[in-house]
């Protein structure tokens, strides 16, 4: 069997596949309430119509590794993966004020827009936030229920909802670290490092990757493996998301060049940037930091701050140390063959995204 860019191709086409069968078999229960919800899933149909596919992958071969044989069960069981994503990339644009995701609209902005052009009562931005809260809300249920519905073993969708059920806590404990470092105006490297660890790193590749493995039926020993792999390849992964919202191509990202420098985002990037930035430098970021009508004159002397104070080299350097150390815990972990081949090429694919 190949394990080459294909099959990931395949699987990925199979993953679209069974997520728009779920949500096309969801549209009677909408339409029984009201013909009025198609917005809802026209912005969700458009919002997973994209991306990755990074989670799911990760879930089918850490299932693969486990012993799993290839299903269409196990398929949608790691297309669920994609609703919860979605959840969690509505609710994260809604907190960040994001205008954009993959090149459209933020779902805020969408309902925003659809007051405005439909000339209702109230406030369209308020009326948007709510929309985009409701819609997260469904995709989070709705991910369950897709997750619940998979066809496999009802014990070991037992154990998969133990796995699926911390994801989330932890997930959501995340966010809200993330919030209150935004709201606290950032601080330590360290504490920056640990919002990355649980608002994306663990979500994004070891939960999937253990979901996978006890849907399999595996034992400690591997779960301890896929840990060793994949909780700082997560690192990696989100570090690489960093330098992507400062540095990253718009047309690569979907995002405004420089939008998370107008977000404020306080990433590990900006971190080490003020770290060792002397006190004009450390001017530059209060001034510009956190400005949602920053130009692109600010967002280069940003980008010069970062790179002048050695961030930027820093962060590279530590993606690379969090890429040896995933690597090297993948070749010691009990990991099936031809999943191990595979996950080596998504740890490339996860981290050495272009500028």
């Amino acid at each position: 069997m190949s394990t080459g860019p294909l099959d990931r191709d395949d699987l990925r086409q199979r993953v679209q596949k069974s997520l728009s069968a779920f949500v096309a078999g969801q549209l009677p229960a909408l339409d029984a309430v009201s013909e009025e919800l198609s917005p809802l899933t026209d912005a969700l149909s458009d919002m997973i119509a994209g991306g990755k596919r990074l989670r799911p992958a990760f879930c089918y071969w850490g299932f693969r590794g486990a012993g799993g044989q290839d299903s269409d069960g196990i398929v949608t069981a790691s297309a669920a993966l994609e609703l919860f994503q979605a959840c969690a990339l509505i609710h994260d644009d809604v907190m960040d004020g994001s205008d954009t995701r993959r090149g459209l609209p933020a779902v805020h902005r969408r309902f925003a827009t659809l007051h405005r052009s439909e000339s209702w009562f109230g406030d369209p931005e308020t009326f948007g936030m709510g929309a985009a809260v409701l819609l997260g809300d469904l995709c989070l249920s709705w991910s369950d229920e897709m997750l619940s519905t998979s066809d496999l073993p009802a014990e070991r969708l037992l154990e998969g909802h133990r796995v699926y059920d911390q994801m989330r806590t932890e997930l959501m404990g995340g966010q809200y670290l993330d919030l209150l470092e935004q709201a606290r105006g950032g601080g330590s490297v360290e504490r920056a490092l640990r919002v990355a660890r649980y608002k994306s790193a663990k979500y994004t590749i070891e939960k999937p990757l253990h979901l996978g493995a006890v849907l399999a039926g595996a034992d400690q020993d591997v779960l301890d493996g896929y840990s060793g792999y994949g909780v700082p390849l997560g690192e990696a992964f989100q570090l690489r998301d960093d330098v992507l919202g400062v540095f990253g191509d718009p047309s690569v990202t979907g995002k405004p060049a420089g939008d998370d420098l107008r977000e404020g985002k306080r990433t590990a990037l900006v971190a080490m940037a003020l770290e060792t930035a002397d006190r004009g430098q450390a001017a530059v970021v209060r001034r510009h930091l956190g400005d949602p009508h920053l130009s692109l004159d600010g967002v280069e002397q940003l980008r010069e701050v970062i790179e002048q104070t050695g961030a930027l080299r820093r962060v590279e350097a530590l993606i690379d140390q969090l890429m040896d150390t995933s690597l090297s815990a993948l070749q010691t972990a009990p990991v099936q063959e031809p999943a191990r081949e595979v996950l080596q090429q998504l740890a490339v694919a996860a981290t050495a995204r272009r500028l």
